[in-house]
């Protein structure tokens, strides 16, 4: 969305180029003194599925079907109409009902969050739950969160499942090494590192128990820290094993 944005600063020549075209395309159905300027130039749509018709009323056709939450340039309006720009630069018309302004800087923080969600959409329930404790933690804490780092996040699952599978309970793993050996095998650079695991029936629990143990509670609110993986797997022993890794770079 952002590099939809900066890429669409549209000029002035370009502006009127279009205006001249849109005007050009609309005006057998709408008069002149009906096109309006707005004061705003971004628009979300805020329906499941929006027609972009080539004209400015429900007889033109469709040139491109238009999502939820998808971002439109907005140039100006023929009645109850914005002429807009989708993100794949087709130009036409949609009812001003099904399209909300928004500002740009509100566009580029959604677009962050959603950034955000899309990086840890692979998490499981339990996976993000931790992530959520973790952070709140450190958040009451004054620190900052917590990323995840999709590398870091493969190498706890292989240490969660070979905690399982190897039936033992150590940060020395018979078959992986050490943490800092498994990050180094997996080419992850780092300044800072350490792991905290556990072996609980419940996230909540593991780390209220975590926040009980003075070196597994200096590795949640260690400010030298950034970036962490998660990984959770059921395990008949203890219910959960789960495991985490920090770094700092």
């Amino acid at each position: 969305m952002k590099k939809f944005i900066l890429e669409n600063k549209i000029t002035i020549v370009l502006i009127s180029i279009i205006l001249i075209l849109l005007v050009s395309l609309f005006a057998k159905s709408f008069g002149m003194e009906d096109y309006q300027t707005l004061d705003f130039s971004l628009g979300i749509v805020n329906t499941d599925y929006l027609n972009m018709r080539s004209g400015a009323g429900i007889n033109f056709k469709s040139v491109d079907l238009l999502k939820r939450n998808e971002y439109v340039r907005i140039f100006g309006k023929i009645g109850e109409w914005y002429i807009i720009q989708n993100e794949e630069n087709k130009i036409g018309a949609a009812h001003e009902r099904y399209i909300t302004p928004t500002s740009e800087q509100k566009a580029a923080a959604t677009n962050t969050e959603t950034v955000e969600e899309t990086k840890n959409q692979n998490l499981t329930d339990d996976e993000s739950q931790l992530l959520s404790l973790i952070n709140a933690e450190r958040n009451k804490n004054n620190l900052s969160s917590l990323e995840i780092d999709e590398n870091l996040q493969n190498v706890a699952r292989l240490k969660a499942q070979d905690l399982v599978q190897n039936n033992y309970f150590s940060h020395n793993s018979p078959t992986l090494g050490t943490p800092f050996d498994m990050l180094k095998s997996n080419n992850i650079s780092y300044k800072t590192a350490s792991e905290n695991i556990a072996g609980n029936s419940s996230i909540p629990a593991a780390v209220e128990s975590w926040l009980n143990s003075e070196s597994h509670k200096e590795n949640i609110l260690s400010n030298d820290y950034n970036y962490t993986g998660i990984a959770v797997v059921d395990s008949i022993a203890y219910g959960k094993i789960i495991v985490e890794l920090f770094i700092g770079r």
